[in-house]
Formats: C-alpha cells, sequence, structure tokens
C-alpha cells in the first residue's frame, strides 16, 4: 500500500482517491505522510489570494460593520459544511476542504459588483470571471517555486474551479471539457457553497436591518423553524435567528446526504469518471428542498440584493474598480514597480485586471483616494 493509499482509508468506491490523481501540470516527488490533496490544501491556505480574502466582502463593504461575512469567513463556513457532508457520504475530505479553500480565491474587491465592472471593462479582452481567475491565480500568477508559475494544484481540485463557473465555454477550460460533470466532491461543494451564501447572507441581512420579520414570514424555511423557535422557553429574538440559521442549514444539509445517497444508488455510481459522466448532477437537494431553497434564494435576491442601501454600495464599488482601471489604463507608470515591470511581457489589460482583482476592498479604497483626492498624499 502507497503512502498515498494508507492515509485515506474507509472511502466510498465512488470517492476521488489520492492516489488515482490524474496529476500536476507539472511533475513533482509525493510527500511521504501527506497526500496530494492535503498539499493542494494546505498550498491554498498560504497563498497571498487566500490570505487577502479576509478583508474582500460579500455583500456589505468591509468598514460597515465588522460583524458581517467576509470571503475569508464565508470560506471557512463553506469548508466546514463541505467536511461535514464528506465525512457522512465518506468522500475525500481533504479534497473537498481544498476545492472549499479555493472556490473564492477569484473574486475581486466588493464582491460582484467589482466583478461586472471588470467584465465590462475586459470586455474586448476575453472578459472577466471569478472562477477564470481562479484558475489563472493558481496556475499563474501565485509564484512561490522556482521551476514553474503558481502553485501546481491536482487537475482534481482545478477542475472544480473550472466547473464552478457559469461560463464552461471559456478557452482556459479547454482541458476539462470532456465530462459535463466534475467529481462528487466538487459537486458536494458547489451546494455547500450556495448553502452557506443563502443562509449566512441571510443572517447578516437581518444584523443589518435590511430584512425584517414580516418579510422573512413570507419564506418558507424561515417560517417553519421559526414558529418551532418561539415554542422554545426563554428564546429572544437574537437567540431565535441563531436557532433559525442553524436549522435551515441542517434541514438543507441532511436533506442532501439523502438526496445523493439515493441518487448513488440510483444510477448506479461506482468510481468518479461515473459521476463525470452520469446523466444528471449526483451530489443534489430531493425535488422539495431545492424548491424551497430557490424561494430563499429568491427572496434574498428581491428583499436584500435589491435594497437601495445595498445598491448604493454597489454602485460606489463600481466607480471605484473602474476609476482605478482607467487611470492605471491611461498612465500605466503609476502602476506599483512590482506591476509595471511586467508590462513587456505581459498584456497590459489582464495586468491592471489581475493587479486590481488581487485587490482587498481596503487597498482598492485607499489607492482610489491617493488618486483621486488631491489632499491625500500618493
Amino acid at each position: 500500500m502507497s503512502g498515498q493509499e494508507s492515509v485515506e482509508p474507509g472511502l466510498a468506491v465512488y470517492a476521488s482517491k489520492s492516489a488515482e490523481s490524474r496529476g500536476r501540470r507539472h511533475a513533482e516527488e509525493e510527500h511521504p505522510f501527506r497526500t496530494r490533496y492535503m498539499r493542494d490544501r494546505d498550498r491554498v491556505i498560504h497563498s497571498s489570494a487566500f490570505r487577502r480574502l479576509e478583508y474582500k466582502t460579500q455583500v456589505f463593504v468591509y468598514h460597515e460593520g465588522d460583524y458581517y461575512r467576509t470571503r475569508l469567513t464565508h470560506t471557512i463556513e463553506v469548508a466546514q459544511i463541505a467536511r461535514s457532508m464528506a465525512r457522512a457520504l465518506k468522500l475525500n475530505e481533504d479534497l473537498c476542504e481544498a476545492i472549499a479553500l479555493s472556490h473564492d480565491l477569484g473574486h475581486p474587491p466588493f464582491g460582484h459588483s467589482g466583478e461586472r465592472a471588470l467584465d465590462t471593462l475586459m470586455k474586448h479582452n476575453g472578459g472577466f470571471e471569478h472562477n477564470a481567475h481562479a484558475l489563472r491565480i493558481v496556475d499563474h500568477i501565485e509564484n512561490r517555486y522556482p521551476h514553474f508559475r503558481g502553485i501546481n494544484l491536482t487537475w482534481e481540485s482545478r477542475e472544480a474551479i473550472a466547473k464552478h463557473s457559469k461560463r464552461p465555454a471559456n478557452p482556459e477550460f479547454e482541458e476539462f471539457n470532456g465530462f459535463k460533470f466534475p467529481a462528487m466532491e466538487a459537486q458536494l461543494v458547489d451546494l455547500a457553497d450556495s448553502i452557506a451564501y443563502n443562509s449566512h447572507d441571510l443572517d447578516d441581512g437581518i444584523a443589518s436591518g435590511l430584512l425584517i420579520q414580516e418579510s422573512l414570514d413570507e419564506v418558507p424555511l424561515w417560517r417553519r423553524f421559526h414558529e418551532a423557535a418561539q415554542r422554545v422557553p426563554n428564546m429572544s429574538p437574537r437567540l431565535a435567528r441563531h436557532y433559525v440559521i442553524r436549522s435551515i442549514i441542517n434541514a438543507q444539509v441532511t436533506d442532501v446526504l439523502a438526496a445523493t445517497l439515493n441518487n448513488v444508488e440510483r444510477m448506479k455510481i461506482s468510481s468518479p469518471d461515473d459521476t463525470r459522466k452520469a446523466p444528471a448532477i449526483t451530489v443534489d437537494f430531493t425535488p422539495g428542498m431545492r424548491s424551497a431553497h430557490m424561494e430563499l434564494k429568491k427572496f434574498l435576491k428581491e428583499r436584500m440584493y435589491s435594497h437601495y442601501r445595498v445598491i448604493r454600495m454597489e454602485e460606489k464599488a463600481y466607480n471605484i474598480v473602474t476609476g482605478l482601471f482607467e487611470k492605471y489604463h491611461r498612465r500605466p507608470e503609476i502602476l506599483p514597480p512590482q506591476v509595471s515591470r511586467h508590462l513587456d511581457s505581459e498584456d497590459k489589460n489582464r495586468l491592471i485586471c489581475d493587479y486590481i482583482a488581487g485587490m482587498t476592498d481596503k487597498h482598492a479604497m485607499e489607492e482610489y483616494q491617493k488618486l483621486f483626492d488631491p489632499m491625500s498624499k500618493v
């Protein structure tokens, strides 16, 4: 038994095995006691892009309040949900964790508003999409090894990034086009991301005052568990909120486990490639829970993401990203030396896009102030 196999006991037949990985872009010697997927996880954690997630936001700009989720706290929550489900399904926890920790690496500052701005600015240069950028980060932008660029993740971790994208036709994903679906570990993280995103944005929306009890009662998942919370003695509104959020997450996770095991049996899944070739997604909700999940998602879009305060924050963010890009494009000599020295070897627009996408919210706002406020020191 190899070192890769000896530390992955008890996995299901449909789980991804480190010893069976399709490998890395650049050949490396194996580690004596860490599997390939353990090393993927560790490389993501030690990357610069991962550390910057602490000051990149979900919905609220970072200075709006220190109790709101950031990309980093969201990522940790996704990893926790994913590992819990992976253990119950006997999937590869290390691969799930590597995928979860890397799934938001490509987000620019200010969340989706920053992404929309960069996509518009780059429309004649291939556009911008955070999953494609995440793959660019792990394959090229991170620079920590003497013999290759990037952090040289396994094919399976990179596949998960590509298959998470809503733009599968992107030329950068061509090597993953042989299968319609990714491995179950990637599918599981995708659902864990959605569960965490909806549940925790609901929590932040209540904490911020954007969502009120009367409107929440329109959401079946919320109403079901809020009514249960009211029957618990000494349940304050704050404790009730935590009770309901926990219950919503637990109900969805429990549903996914039951539905997935049923799908595995029904579709006769007996290997990771069976999952990739399956006629439908394997890791999924039951139809009833899928409907409830989508109702919650629709509610958040209509009542929270479309709230005038959120739109104002998005507009400020869009203007900051656009202003920085246009200023750097017009006068690239104002870029810092560690960036400008690559102007002769890389496309100017993509280099500027990479630089801005790597900024935290705080860095982007400070840079905007330096360049546009005449009273600020440069």
